[in-house]
């Protein structure tokens, strides 16, 4: 089952529209995992209309709009792991322990919000991952988003992939 991992797209705010080589990725996913701050539901609607299946949840900066069609956590059984999807995780210092007390039923947790890519393993095996934003990359040195394959309960080929920097001006991007 091939994945694709995103999260923090904030359009139209950081960026007019999605790059041309995450809309290209998203029919090829078995499933599309969105962990939050989308903004506009525009931006949930055409992830609907180009994914086989999505999972996704709301962040901080959703509004009424998308707080109604979305869950604040979400969880899938994928490929034979259990996987969670939620926004916010807290401070980086004490995530992994943090995470681990609050979802030890899972094998994966998917979230967002610091737009800092993140790939670790919490003691007792929890793994968490942040796809960082492909439209707003902050402190950070490119716009990103994951990949991966969940098959018999084996999580493999988490891929975290590069986006072209924008042009300079405005910040909609140049893809």
């Amino acid at each position: 089952m091939r994945l694709f991992i995103t999260s923090d797209t904030h359009l139209p705010l950081r960026a007019k529209r999605l790059p041309d080589r995450v809309l290209d990725e998203l029919p090829r996913a078995d499933v599309v995992i969105h962990a939050g701050d989308w903004v506009d539901e525009a931006t949930l609607d055409l992830l609907e209309s180009r994914s086989r299946r999505l999972i996704g949840v709301y962040g901080n900066n959703d509004g009424p709009g998308l707080r109604a069609r979305l869950p604040e956590v979400a969880r899938a059984d994928l490929g034979g792991l259990r996987f969670g999807v939620v926004h916010e995780t807290g401070a980086a210092q004490g995530r992994e322990a943090r995470c681990a007390a609050r979802f030890p039923d899972l094998d994966v947790l998917v979230f967002g919000h610091s737009h800092i890519p993140w790939d670790t393993t919490a003691p007792g095996g929890l793994r968490l991952l942040n796809p960082g934003s492909p439209t707003d990359r902050r402190r950070q040195p490119y716009c990103t988003y994951l990949t991966a394959t969940a098959a018999d309960g084996t999580l493999t080929e988490v891929t975290l992939h590069r986006l072209p920097p924008r042009r300079r001006g405005w910040p909609g991007p140049a893809w």
